[in-house]
């Protein structure tokens, strides 16, 4: 496949994947059509041999797995993303009724959003309403997704803030509310969310127990430049990560290791959740396969010693306009390969032993690759790759596609390194 149809595909995925219950619909989706079996984890497990399989968690993660042909005592090869990103989730009994019937909503900030980037947008809502069942332990999960813009969060005239452009500290409960509409005869006052909610989905309104509903940005993914070199979108962290492991495992073959392609969830906040990556879910998989396959203890830790891991979370391009942000040696520029990211205070699971395993899969891929560090006196925050080697003994490496504005409502990233870390994870899978 050539790199175009990579991009045209990578687009399509992120305007499907507007949260990360989209997302994660949309990677089952496609697993799916590629004839990956879902299991239930409540129920027994029959494995094959070169079999393909997948699980989720919460509806925002999911694990899919091609087994080798002696998946016991084989080793894994694993590659990790996350499917959320930062934003707004939106807060129980929402509406808040301003003057001339003016409704907006009471939204609370997740992960760590550039807020300024949120103001005057077509916005809109999506995410997983609860409907009642008849199992009081097993309620309805439906999905939903607004495509229509239904909110804005207007921002205030520089003619009330003079000082606006000279740096404007913003409140998350005051400046940050979404405005939905203005009550009058056509729109009624009472329950106006939940209506809205009960419309989309054909359902009654007392049918709704709960939700958990997002914003997002209804602005498509595109291309920019005078080459359409650049992709702009939201969510490219940690989403185009998700796309590249999708993509290589879809078209992997199998060299004697279990390949394991593992999208957590809430790594913006931690991943400390049943569906992130500081819970066992992937070690229970893990193991689960091993006795699945008729593996012993012994075979578990033996497969685990021969394991590697690629934790995929995408990195900060060098940016133009701010070049004293970054490391003064090791800075990656967009479009030059993917990045390995190294931290001596142990924030990435890179060493130099990784770190070679990586170059190495980059070179028979015939890609690029460069390092982010850093700079001394700028703190870095962490990843998937840590957090998983706590749980699971494996070695591994940080990396990810250099990027613009991480954390922005849209984010930056290069046509070419996507396809390259495609390759990359390919080449991974396959030697």
């Amino acid at each position: 496949m050539e790199n175009s149809h990579y991009i045209e595909n990578l687009l399509a995925f992120l305007d499907h994947s507007p949260v990360n219950f989209l997302a994660t619909h949309e990677i089952c989706t496609r697993l799916d059509a590629a004839g990956y079996t879902r299991l239930d984890a409540t129920e027994k497990w029959n494995l094959e041999p070169e079999g393909n399989y997948y699980i989720t968690k919460n509806g925002s993660a999911v694990i899919a797995f091609a087994l080798a042909k002696n998946p016991s005592c084989s080793g894994y090869k694993v590659i990790s993303a996350h499917s959320d990103s930062p934003g707004f989730r939106i807060k129980p009994h929402a509406e808040m009724y301003c003057e001339g019937g003016v409704v907006k909503l009471n939204t609370e900030v997740y992960g760590g959003p550039i807020l300024y980037t949120w103001f005057d947008r077509p916005l809109s809502i999506a995410g997983r309403v609860i409907l009642r069942s008849d199992d009081t332990l097993n309620p309805i999960s439906r999905l939903i997704h607004i495509k229509r813009p239904v909110l804005t969060i207007p921002h205030l005239a520089i003619h009330f803030n003079r000082a606006v452009n000279e740096g404007n500290p913003l409140s998350k409960q005051k400046d940050m509310l979404p405005v939905i509409g203005i009550v009058n005869e056509t729109l009624q006052r009472d329950n106006l969310l939940l209506n809205l909610i009960a419309d989309e989905l054909n359902v009654a309104v007392d049918e709704i127990l709960d939700f958990d509903l997002s914003l997002f940005d209804t602005t498509p993914a595109c291309l920019v430049g005078l080459n359409n070199e650049f992709i702009t979108s939201g969510r490219l962290d940690d989403l185009s990560m998700c796309h590249a492991a999708m993509s290589a495992l879809l078209e992997s073959t199998d060299t004697g290791m279990t390949r394991i392609m593992a999208i957590f969830d809430n790594e913006e906040t931690g991943s400390g959740t049943k569906q992130g990556a500081a819970s066992p879910l992937l070690m229970n998989l893990m193991r689960r396969i091993n006795e699945c396959c008729g593996g012993t203890e012994e075979d578990f830790q033996r497969s685990t010693a021969k394991s590697f891991m690629i934790s995929a979370d995408n990195a900060h391009a060098l940016h133009p306009n701010y070049v004293e942000k970054q490391d003064p040696t090791n800075h990656p520029l967009l479009g030059g390969g993917p990045v390995i990211k190294v931290n001596a205070n142990c924030k990435y699971m890179t060493d130099a032993d990784s770190a070679a395993v990586f170059r190495t899969v980059c070179e028979h891929a015939g890609v690029p690759y460069q390092y982010f560090v850093n700079h001394s006196d700028v703190a870095g925050g962490s990843t998937l790759g840590n957090i998983l080697t706590s749980q699971i003994d494996l070695r591994g490496v940080d990396m990810g596609a250099a990027i613009w504005a991480m954390h922005s409502i849209r984010e930056t990233a290069s046509v070419t390194d996507h396809g390259h870390i495609i390759k990359v994870f390919r080449t991974f899978y396959d030697i």
